[in-house]
């Protein structure tokens, strides 16, 4: 049995091999990509100086609102617990745009903008540098990661079959990394005990990552927990979408009705009351880690172990700031809460910092795998090669020989 799980972790490693390498190296660059920015350009996401009380809320948001062109709006402002963060304003386009601001002076502190190194990584990590076709063609990147993906699932799986050891003895030894008995047995003992020690961090990254891939294993994988996905859904769960965005959307069709403008003797500002819900909400919230205050909607999150997505919504008049809607993330249903869970699961960021840095171990570990695999199997291939060689010798020496003594 073991002869056939062995054949399967070779002829699955050796063409996926450098594949699995690229996607477990990428994926380590990206868990710590925060915190590098922020100590890279710490004027960015950080005030000089902490003053007595911010500005309001509204105030922060028409002062970004006045440098936009007519064609992109201010859609929300985020604000963190930390007095001495940033405030961020997230703006309409393009996608995931936004501007950190001083709360405490209104002075615009500068636009995000992802560092190169790590859009390349991620490209890399989702898709191999590929894009997807404007005529919809096959995108062939995404394609090639989750299939190198699918096979690493079953290399990690067939690997603990071969290596797993008969007794206790044998697997204390197999999990000991040696250094000092050469480079042979360092790659052995990396490869062997690195992947029995990663293993459940590869396997949980790998199961997740494949619903970033695949609409039929990511229709599988949610239906394993009781969750249906609408068709054309967005990949990733509509059910999340919908609750997202349902309070924001009440409230436009309330407060945006045709001739409402003209009936209105003075400009009505759609920022005039997120101050209110901002100071409601972190009175209702005392340890809150971040509210987010849109359009007639806000989230509240925390900073809690688990789904780091996980949040608390409200829907507010934008006329009057009353809050007319709360739903709390602990009554909400596995629908609403899966997607979060799957990306706080393929991060590691689900048990804080750290299953963050174990995660980005496993990640490296992963990326190893195999090239360690590689020079071990090369380094065999080149025995074998040596004794098939010294074997003909020796038959051609004895023919000789043989022939030497009738003759």
């Amino acid at each position: 049995m073991k002869k056939v799980f062995r054949k399967i972790h070779l002829w699955l490693s050796v063409p996926f091999g450098l594949l699995i390498t690229l996607i477990c190296f990428s994926g380590a660059m990206l868990v710590f990509e925060t915190e590098v920015m922020e100590l890279c350009h710490r004027d960015l996401y950080y005030v000089e100086k902490v003053g007595p009380a911010p500005l309001p809320m509204g105030k922060v948001a028409e002062k970004v609102a006045a440098t936009l062109p007519d064609s992109v709006s201010v859609t929300g402002v985020t604000a963190s617990s930390a007095p001495e963060r940033a405030w961020q304003v997230n703006l309409s386009k393009p996608r995931r745009a936004s501007v950190y601001v001083d709360q405490y002076t209104g002075e615009i502190k500068g636009k995000y903008e992802r560092a190169p190194f790590f859009t390349t990584m991620f490209r890399l990590h989702r898709w191999l540098l590929d894009s997807m076709k404007p005529d919809g063609g096959i995108f062939w990147g995404k394609m090639i990661v989750g299939t190198a993906t699918l096979m690493f699932v079953f290399v990690l799986l067939s690997g603990i079959v071969i290596w797993w050891p008969r007794t206790k003895k044998v697997l204390k030894n197999s999990l000991k990394i040696v250094i000092n008995k050469g480079w042979r047995r360092f790659c052995y003992d990396l490869h062997v005990a690195g992947g029995m020690y990663t293993l459940i961090f590869l396997l949980a990254m790998a199961l997740t990552g494949l619903t970033w891939s695949f609409s039929w294993y990511r229709t599988g994988f949610y239906k394993v927990f009781g969750v249906e996905t609408a068709q054309g859904g967005g990949g990733h769960g509509a059910p999340a979408q919908t609750a997202a965005h349902g309070g924001d959307g009440g409230q436009g069709r309330s407060d945006g009705r045709p001739g409402t403008e003209n009936r209105e003797r003075k400009p009505f500002s759609p920022f005039a009351n997120w101050q209110k819900v901002y100071e409601e909400l972190k009175e209702l919230n005392p340890d809150y880690r971040q509210i987010t205050v849109s359009k007639g909607s806000a989230t509240v999150s925390f900073n809690r172990l688990g789904n780091q997505r996980a949040a608390d919504r409200y829907t507010f008049n934008l006329r009057s700031g009353e809050i007319t809607g709360t739903t709390l993330y602990k009554d909400t249903d596995i629908s609403g809460k899966i997607r979060g869970w799957i990306f706080s699961v393929h991060v590691g960021s689900w048990g804080g910092l750290a299953t963050r840095i174990l995660s980005f171990l496993a990640a490296l570990t992963g990326a190893s795998l195999p090239l360690t695999g590689y020079y071990l199997w090369i380094r065999r291939l080149g025995r074998k090669g040596s004794r098939k060689a010294n074997m003909q010798i020796k038959e051609s020496c004895l023919e000789k020989a043989g022939s030497f003594i009738k003759g």
